[in-house]
């Protein structure tokens, strides 16, 4: 056909995306589609429908050559000023007038979930869950896949995808949350050992809802430790407290993990009454080793930011007096000049920059300090020097203060990093830094200033009830390292009770054989026993329950007398053995993972013990001083979508990290 005096036919009226690779042109009364790749004519009119061009540009070999990628480059959009979905009209230049165009989605431009296209293919399902799993993974709000930016990304990118809905991605993301949780599920199923559940509560940052969030740590067969979030449910903070224990309760029996549970760890303002209805639940069933001695156990880290929290309280006016003091010397070039001049004149070694803290990380406001303190004989010779100034300037006593809680501050730091420096912290490494902070919490109680003194009492009120709950499973956690065994509550326990510390460590020694025992009895390894004896007495020709073999009875002495005369237990041989070399990279699950043939029960009770989480904050968080909040993308959805999205977020993650 002789197009030679076709014309192109303004196309804005075409919604169509199959005219963004074909040009409309009119020769006479005819319609003509020209494929810009290859050339081809086919029927342009408006009965035809677009058929045939889909299926065209599907077999056109010019369009797959190019692909995709190179199809919607930057030079084919300045090539074909038609394929841009942005637009400037260029007789609108001086009213600046932005046009978008072609938004509107053909929703019948899919029949099929699978669409090739030349040598590239686009899955529709897969690519809505990978969606899904983005807006899962990035805390995004549902609502962007309706945002017209997204829409115009999207579309260029991938004009064969089908855009979906805020419902239907919702509806996405709960399918993918079934899917995961069935693979939580199969996991717990098939666990070698227990498990140990964290509890924490959130708020919400638009009104005073509260959630309630529930995650598993266990030690997995590959001797790994893993978490995984079970619930994040709604919580009403009036419910009386059998409503808070009847929810955790629920929660775990919906997971079937409450006869694999191990411990609990609650904040160190959690309830009593709470726990102990917990614990009174599971122990009915016998659930709980120990008669569930080492079931309740606080956050260690929490307990550091409520002693650090009662040391800022205390210095809650020197700390304001040091803010201001900063605002000063920062008010002028003149007066930092002069700061300058006198860190000079009275040689100050520190290169510590003066900054304001941030109130809402109190490690912040400890670094604040600290850099203050360092700088107190140039305060003071500003103090002399501008009377008018001396309000806020801290006098003698004052920095005298300041200088012994920054230090009690700074080993609250120092052991909060220590705790938090892994992801997921083995529960070995907690026990000589609660200890050294015993010990100085003892020191710090005899101080001579009752400034001093009664700060130390009330932090030390905080932390024996915190020793008392949580000092067993410590100590246990503590014998299970190979580098110390027994050796290190042999060392602090003396410097802590004196002459009453042989007593305490034959209790503690008291609690790990029961532990040892009850985990004994329920070792493969002590089924297997039985079962060889059962096969010894089957396998005697002629033997049973009739049998006259005279010689059953001595399989049974030869058993029973080896046992008596026999090998020590995993646990004494364990203890008698030396102790392993300390070195910074020691990793004690591998070190077990190793050992496991030769202390079979032992093992057993290390993988239980190992991963409990003494502290559950996490490393982001360790600081604040404030709870832990919802993202506020989030926050007004359904309590069923908030938790299926909190709790498919740590599971997709925690595949990644894998």
């Amino acid at each position: 056909m002789d197009m030679s005096d076709a014309v192109i036919v303004n196309s804005s009226r075409l919604k169509s995306i199959v005219w963004n690779d074909f040009d409309r042109v009119k020769k006479g009364d005819t319609f003509v589609a020209i494929c810009r790749h290859c050339k081809k004519k086919l029927s342009g009119s408006s009965t035809s429908g677009t058929s045939h061009l889909r299926n065209h540009l599907i077999r056109c070999q010019r369009r797959s050559n190019h692909g995709v990628a190179q199809y919607f480059s930057a030079k084919d959009k300045k090539k074909e000023g038609s394929l841009a979905l942005v637009t400037i009209d260029q007789e609108q230049k001086n009213d600046e007038v932005l046009s978008i165009v072609n938004l509107r989605y053909e929703q019948e431009q899919i029949k099929s979930e699978h669409v090739a296209i030349g040598s590239n293919s686009l899955d529709q399902r897969r690519s809505q869950f990978d969606l899904a799993r983005m807006i899962i993974l990035h805390n995004y709000p549902l609502a962007m896949v309706e945002h017209v930016g997204f829409k115009i990304f999207v579309r260029n990118l991938q004009p064969l995808f089908e855009l979906v809905t805020r419902n239907k991605v919702e509806a996405d993301c709960m399918e993918i949350y079934a899917k995961e949780k069935q693979k939580v599920y199969e996991i717990f199923d098939k666990l070698p050992g227990k498990i140990s559940v964290s509890a924490d509560v959130w708020t919400a940052s638009e009104d005073d809802a509260a959630y309630l969030s529930l995650a598993a740590h266990y030690i997995d067969e590959n001797w790994q430790l893993k978490k995984k979030n079970l619930n994040f449910v709604t919580i009403d903070p009036s419910y009386a407290e059998d409503m808070h224990s009847e929810v955790i309760m629920n929660c775990l029996m919906d997971w079937d993990i409450d006869r694999k549970l191990f411990s609990m760890i609650f904040d160190s303002f959690t309830s009593d009454n709470i726990v102990e209805r917990i614990r009174d639940r599971l122990s009915q069933n016998r659930f709980l080793h120990c008669n569930g001695q080492l079931f309740d156990v606080r956050c260690a880290v929490d307990l550091l930011n409520r002693m650090a929290h009662d040391a800022l309280e205390t210095l809650c006016e020197i700390t304001q007096k040091i803010r201001e003091s900063i605002r000063y010397v920062k008010s002028s070039e003149a007066t930092q000049a002069t700061f300058n001049e006198l860190a000079d004149e009275v040689q100050v070694e520190t290169k510590k920059c003066l900054c304001i803290d941030n109130p809402l990380k109190w490690n912040s406001t400890y670094l604040m300090l600290e850099a203050a303190s360092e700088y107190r004989k140039v305060f003071s010779c500003l103090r002399d020097r501008d009377p008018v100034n001396r309000k806020f300037l801290l006098s003698d006593p004052e920095w005298d203060r300041l200088i012994t809680v920054t230090s009690f501050l700074k080993l609250f730091v120092e052991v909060t990093n220590v705790f938090t420096r892994s992801k997921y912290p083995t529960a070995n490494i907690f026990f000589p830094e609660i200890c050294d902070i015993h010990l100085q919490l003892i020191e710090w109680c005899k101080n001579p200033d009752e400034y001093i003194s009664s700060l130390a009492l009330k932090m030390r009120k905080k932390f024996e009830e915190y020793w008392y709950k949580c000092s067993s499973g410590l100590a246990v956690a503590a014998m299970l390292d190979p580098r110390f065994k027994m050796k290190l509550l042999e060392y602090y326990y003396p410097q802590l009770y004196g002459d009453s510390a042989t007593e305490l460590i034959d209790d503690v020694f008291e609690c790990i054989k029961s532990l040892y025992n009850e985990h004994s009895m329920v070792s493969p390894l002590a089924s297997s026993i039985d079962q060889g004896l059962d096969w010894q007495a089957s396998g005697i020709p002629g033997s049973g329950k009739d049998s006259r073999d005279r010689l059953m009875g001595f399989d049974k002495f030869l058993h029973e007398t080896s046992q008596a005369e026999g090998s020590s237990s995993d646990l004494d041989k364990y203890l008698e053995e030396p102790l392993f070399p300390r070195n910074v990279d020691f990793n004690v699950l591998n070190w077990w993972k190793v050992h496991t043939p030769r202390y079979p029960i032992l093992s057993m009770m290390a993988r239980n013990i190992l991963g409990i989480p003494i502290s559950k904050v996490a490393a982001e968080s360790r600081f604040d001083t404030g709870g832990r909040m919802l993202n506020h993308n989030w926050s007004s959805l359904p309590p069923t979508t908030i938790q299926a999205l909190m709790c498919s977020r740590d599971w997709i993650r925690s595949e990644l990290e894998s």
